[in-house]
């Protein structure tokens, strides 16, 4: 029994496939003379326009398959292919090193891929495995061989590999590949998002599951819980095939009610909306009935380059998602750089306690070059459809008033360059300081709408470092203190007339959707896939039995016994 990260969620049964690819280091090496250097240049420059043609080809079949934004995870690889830094570092190798040139490729890349594992933040560590992909197609290519692909295969499998690259993972058929377990590999590799996009349960960051697997062996994969079973037992197996035909059955439940309204039987509805971080979950949230964007989390996009993007590419990327959501609505956060989320370029020097640093809306308002940028496009993109802006992490007023100042300058800006934008916008703010939350009727005054992040909000309050696995079991958002902030912060929206909703992992949980319901929160952000499962466990309830459930909940005193509390009163 292996336990690796759960990284697209299902259960698989079935027969192991070892895929191995050939390693960069494995390339032999040997001299060349001073006359030779032109043929490998050549070479060279021949075997990256083939590695160019193979890769828009694998974008032309996900675009087709899946849509664009899953295809434009390749534009990176397209990029490293063009980037002449790369391209001068081979051609000076070659010169200076007078060997062949697959043997200089793999030292040129090996030197790149070497600096992300240093790197502090995971979706930049993530990064490596697009590096290698690129390097392993141009390899390959120099060595005039094909290997060996996922879309050949010839019967149901579970492909067991050290690392997956995204170009591999396209090139799987779902008929075939039923799941696929790593050595190696995070949540926010763009691996993992191909597998949950394509619906294929899988598990990486197992360490050593290659070397615990052998190929035809059979292994099961719970790829909600992150667990890999090797040859199972009998009871094992009748457990897990049970457990398959109720996700099946859950499934099917689910797909039901997916274009039904957020509704108790009577009547009350509430909004369920998606969290994203990344283009490329668009068709997620849509597959899963979501009303609009509760959270679009724009730190990624400055966090998968090695510089500051342009305000083209943000309007581009915001544009798309307003569009694609037309007409409801799409909140965007604005850039909430520190933490554990620094841009190494940046050179932002390291701090005791980031969380509570030089992060979020502290660094936008004193990098106003930055924050002027994203605002620009977000406002530009604002006329494409229903564009509402949340600022993070503020702790009081003063921040507010401050954040909006600099929009208006922004919007002036616009206006003298005549560029048209929605003058009405919303303006928001993420309720997740414990400040922000105590003088919630103080924001209200100044805010069109609340969000609450109970990510931050609950660490904050609770004085837990949610990321210290010695402390985590103390992490609880029904605590007391918890249920009565966020009380507080709907009760003083709801004075006000502005509406609140939530977007941390707490509206995910749909053990706590009756509570949240009651409490009178106007919206629930949540990742895509819990949609459905926290619409079932509304429309199963009364709004009548949820105020009950919370009157109840408030007479308790910890955290443990309010979650055993709604767990044992869950509807469904």
């Amino acid at each position: 029994m292996l336990h690796g990260i759960a990284v697209s969620p299902g259960v698989a049964i079935g027969e192991a496939y070892l895929f191995k690819r050939r390693k960069m280091s494995a390339v032999s090496r040997y001299a060349i003379s001073e006359e030779d250097i032109p043929k490998e240049i050549a070479r060279f420059e021949e075997a990256l326009i083939k590695t160019r043609s193979e890769i828009v080809n694998i974008q032309g079949k996900i675009a087709k398959e899946l849509d664009s934004g899953h295809a434009d995870i390749f534009d990176a690889h397209l990029l490293l292919l063009e980037d002449r830094m790369f391209i001068e570092e081979v051609i000076k190798g070659l010169k200076k090193e007078k060997v062949n040139v697959e043997q200089v490729v793999t030292g040129v890349l090996e030197k790149i891929s070497s600096v992300f594992p240093k790197v502090g933040d995971e979706y930049l560590r993530e990064r490596v495995s697009d590096i290698n992909d690129v390097g392993n197609r141009v390899i390959k290519n120099l060595l005039g061989k094909e290997e060996k692909n996922l879309a050949s295969l010839s019967k149901e499998v579970i492909v067991v590999a050290y690392d997956l690259s995204p170009s591999e993972t396209a090139q799987m058929h779902r008929e075939k590949v039923i799941g696929f377990v790593t050595d190696v590999g995070g949540k926010t590799s763009h691996t993992a998002i191909m597998a949950r996009s394509l619906e294929i349960p899988a598990v990486v960051g197992l360490q050593n599951v290659t070397q615990n697997i052998k190929d035809g062996d059979t292994i099961i994969i719970d790829g909600t819980a992150g667990l890999v079973i090797v040859e199972p037992t009998e009871k094992e197996l009748r457990a897990y095939r049970k457990k398959k035909e109720e996700i099946i059955l859950q499934d099917k439940e689910l797909a039901k009610i997916r274009e039904l309204p957020a509704e108790t039987r009577d009547g009350h509805q509430i909004e369920l909306v998606a969290n994203i971080e990344f283009p490329e979950e668009i068709p997620s949230a849509i597959e899963h009935g979501a009303q609009g964007i509760g959270l679009y989390r724009t730190e990624f996009f400055y966090l998968n380059r090695t510089d500051l993007p342009s305000e083209e590419e943000h309007f581009q990327a915001y544009r798309r998602v307003a569009e694609r959501f037309a007409p409801q609505a799409v909140i965007i956060r604005t850039l909430d750089l520190g933490g554990d989320k620094f841009i190494s370029h940046l050179a932002v020097p390291k701090e005791m306690n980031p969380f509570m640093g030089w992060r979020a809306i502290r660094f936008c308002l004193e990098r106003l070059d930055i924050f002027k940028v994203q605002l620009r496009a977000i406002l530009r993109a604002s006329r494409y459809g229903k564009i509402k802006v949340m600022f993070p992490m503020i702790s009081g007023v003063e921040e507010l008033r401050r954040a909006k100042e600099v929009m208006e300058e922004v919007k002036d800006n616009l206006k003298k360059d005549e560029v048209p934008f929605d003058e009405e916008i919303k303006i928001g703010v993420m309720i997740e300081t414990p400040s922000a939350a105590i003088t919630a009727d103080i924001l209200a005054k100044e805010a069109d709408f609340f969000s609450i992040g109970t990510n931050d909000l609950i660490q904050y309050a609770l004085a837990v470092d949610r990321i210290n696995e010695r402390i985590a079991y103390l992490y609880n958002p029904g605590h007391p203190a918890i249920i009565r902030l966020i009380k507080q912060t709907v009760d003083a929206a709801h004075q006000r007339k502005i509406p609140v909703g939530m977007c941390g992992e707490m509206a995910g949980e749909p053990y706590f959707a009756p509570l949240l319901l009651a409490m009178g929160l106007d919206e629930l952000s949540m990742s895509p896939v819990v949609i459905p499962e926290v619409k079932k466990v509304i429309r199963s309830i009364t709004f009548k039995e949820g105020k009950k459930l919370l009157e109840d909940a408030l007479k308790l005193s910890t955290g443990e016994e309010v979650a055993s509390f709604l767990k044992e009163n869950l509807p469904c």
